[in-house]
C-alpha cells in the first residue's frame, strides 16, 4: 500500500479556507514552550558573549541631513562664507555647485563633555552626555534609493536582509505575541525611497521580515482583526493544528513552512496584543508634554506617538525598531525623503528639526528614568550627508563622503566625538567610519561577532556587513 502523501502548500491552503488558520500549530503553544525553543529561529537565541545591549531603536533620518548644519561645526564655513570652492570636488546628483555655504544655526559646546550641536537640535543637546557622534560616516552611494538600501542592509540592492531582520534571525523574539522587528508608521509617512523591501527578511526565513504598525490607523496593522468570535475561531484553530503537525513533519520540519506557520501564528496572536500596546490613553500628559504630542506642529506630535510606542515596544521585549519621519511641508524634500532639501534647506532643516529634535531627546531621558536605555541601543543616521556647498543659492546636495551620525545608550560611551572631516566639512580627515562599522559595532553591542552571523545563500555564507566591518571600540564603554 502506497504511503499517503503530504499536502502540498496550495493544497493546504485551499483546505484551511482563509490560510489565517497556519496560527494554530504554534500559536497554541505555551508560554514555557516558546521560551524554552532556544534552538528554534524563533524563539530566544544566546548571544555568542554577553551583550551590553538587548533592544535597537533606529531613528531613520531619509533624504540626507547635514553634517555642517547639525553636529559637524566647521568655522571657516562662516569665515568664508559666500566665496568659491578652494577644494576639488566630486561629481554631485545635479551638479550645480555654488559658492561656499555657512551654517543657518549656530554651534554651542553642549554638557560637561562640551560636544558641538547646533541650535537645529536644542533638545538634543542637553543629551550630549549621553551621544557619540560619529563624524567621519561614509556611504559608497549618492543616490537615494541605493544609499537607503545600504545603510538598512549593507548591500546597495532590493533582496537582502534589513539590520533588523539580522538581528531577530542572530538573537530571536523575547515576545511571543508581538514580531521582534517593527517598522512605525504615523501621519501619512512613507518607506524611504526603494520601497517596503528596505525592511525585507531578504534570503532569511520569512518570520524575520519587519511589521509595520501605522499609530493613526485603524486597524494599526492590516488584517489583524478577527471577523468571528473568539471562541469559534480558536475551535477552527484547533482543527487546523493537526493538519499543520502533519504537514510539517512529512515535510521534515522544512524551515520556510515552519516561517509561514509561524507568520500566521504572529498575526492570530498580535489581534490582542496590538490595539493594547497602541493605545497610548494611559500615558500621563506630562509624558505627552515631554515628546511634544500636542505641539502645534502636527508632524511632530506624530512622530512623537512613533517614538513613545517605541519605548512601549522595547518595554514589551520587541528587539528592533524603525521610526519615520513625515514631509517636512511646502518647500522640503518629498515624502520618502524628507530631509532632502536641495534648495531651501534653512527652512527644510528647519521644520525637520522641529519634528525630531524633542521626541527623540523625550525618548533618550524617558528610557533612562526608566533604566532602559543601559539596555537600549539608539542609532540616529541617514543615508549620506549634504555639501558645504551651496547647490544654486540656497540648498546642498549629496555628500556620501563625510557626514554624521549618532549612537545612545546600550554599551555606547557618552559625550563622545568619533573621527573628524577637514576644515570644511566635506571629506573624511581622521578614523574614516562605514555603515558596515556601524552595524558591526551594533551587534557588537547586542553579543553578536558579525563575522559569524551568517547564512548559506547562493553558495556563500551572507552576512550584514558582507566580507567588510570593524567594531568602533573607541566609542565603546
Amino acid at each position: 500500500m502506497q504511503a499517503p502523501q503530504g499536502f502540498s502548500r496550495r493544497q493546504l491552503l485551499s483546505r484551511t479556507s482563509t490560510g489565517f488558520g497556519l496560527a494554530a500549530f504554534a500559536g497554541l503553544l505555551a508560554k514555557e514552550n516558546f521560551a524554552e525553543a532556544a534552538d528554534s529561529p524563533f524563539g530566544p537565541r544566546t548571544p555568542h558573549f554577553e551583550p551590553k545591549a538587548k533592544h535597537v531603536i533606529f531613528c531613520y533620518m531619509s533624504g540626507g541631513m547635514s553634517q555642517c548644519d547639525t553636529f559637524d561645526h566647521k568655522p571657516r564655513l562662516q569665515a568664508e562664507a559666500g566665496k568659491p570652492v578652494p577644494f576639488k570636488t566630486e561629481r554631485t546628483q545635479f551638479n550645480n555647485k555654488g559658492t561656499l555655504m555657512p551654517t543657518h544655526w549656530e554651534f554651542k559646546k553642549r554638557g560637561e563633555s562640551g560636544l558641538e550641536i547646533s541650535e537645529l537640535f536644542p533638545h538634543l543637546a542637553t543629551c550630549a552626555d549621553d551621544l557619540a557622534i560619529v563624524k567621519s560616516m561614509t556611504a559608497e552611494f549618492s543616490e537615494h534609493a541605493q544609499g537607503n538600501y545600504f545603510m538598512h542592509t549593507g548591500f546597495p540592492f532590493r533582496g537582502y536582509p534589513s539590520a533588523g531582520a539580522w538581528m531577530t534571525y542572530g538573537l530571536g523574539s523575547e515576545n511571543e505575541n508581538l514580531p521582534g522587528f517593527v517598522v512605525l508608521n504615523s501621519g501619512g509617512s512613507v518607506p524611504p525611497h526603494g520601497g517596503v523591501g528596505l525592511f525585507s527578511n531578504g534570503y532569511l526565513p520569512a518570520i524575520h521580515q519587519a511589521s509595520s504598525i501605522t499609530l493613526d490607523k485603524d486597524p494599526p496593522v492590516s488584517n489583524i482583526i478577527p471577523k468571528e468570535a473568539d471562541r469559534r475561531q480558536r475551535k477552527r484553530l484547533n482543527f487546523i493544528s493537526n493538519l499543520d503537525n502533519g504537514f510539517l513533519q512529512n515535510t521534515a520540519n522544512d524551515t520556510d513552512v515552519e516561517s509561514a506557520i509561524r507568520n500566521y501564528e504572529m498575526a492570530y496572536k498580535m489581534q490582542a496584543a496590538v490595539p493594547d500596546i497602541v493605545d497610548l490613553s494611559a500615558e500621563s500628559a506630562a509624558t505627552f508634554e515631554m515628546y511634544g504630542v500636542n505641539d502645534p506642529d502636527v508632524k511632530k506630535g506624530h512622530y512623537a506617538r512613533q517614538c513613545i510606542l517605541a519605548r512601549r515596544l522595547i518595554e514589551k521585549g520587541v528587539r528592533f525598531i524603525e521610526l519615520s519621519c513625515l514631509q517636512s511641508g511646502v518647500g522640503g524634500g518629498g515624502a520618502a525623503n524628507p530631509w532632502d532639501n536641495h534648495g531651501g534647506i534653512k527652512v527644510g532643516h528647519g521644520r525637520m528639526g522641529n519634528q525630531v529634535d524633542q521626541p527623540i531627546a523625550a525618548l533618550i531621558k524617558d528610557l533612562k528614568q526608566r533604566d532602559l536605555l543601559k539596555d537600549t541601543l539608539i542609532v540616529f543616521a541617514g543615508e549620506f550627508g549634504r555639501t558645504p556647498f551651496a547647490q544654486g543659492s540656497d540648498g546642498r546636495d549629496h555628500d556620501p563622503y563625510g557626514f554624521s551620525i549618532f549612537m545612545a545608550g546600550g554599551g555606547i560611551k557618552g559625550g563622545v566625538e568619533y573621527g573628524k572631516t577637514d576644515e570644511y566639512g566635506y571629506h573624511v580627515a581622521e578614523n574614516k567610519a562605514t555603515v558596515w562599522d556601524m552595524w558591526a559595532t551594533a551587534l557588537h553591542l547586542m553579543g553578536i561577532n558579525h563575522m559569524d552571523l551568517t547564512y548559506r545563500f547562493g553558495g556563500r555564507d551572507m552576512r550584514l556587513t558582507d566580507v567588510h566591518g570593524n567594531v568602533l571600540h573607541d566609542i565603546i564603554t
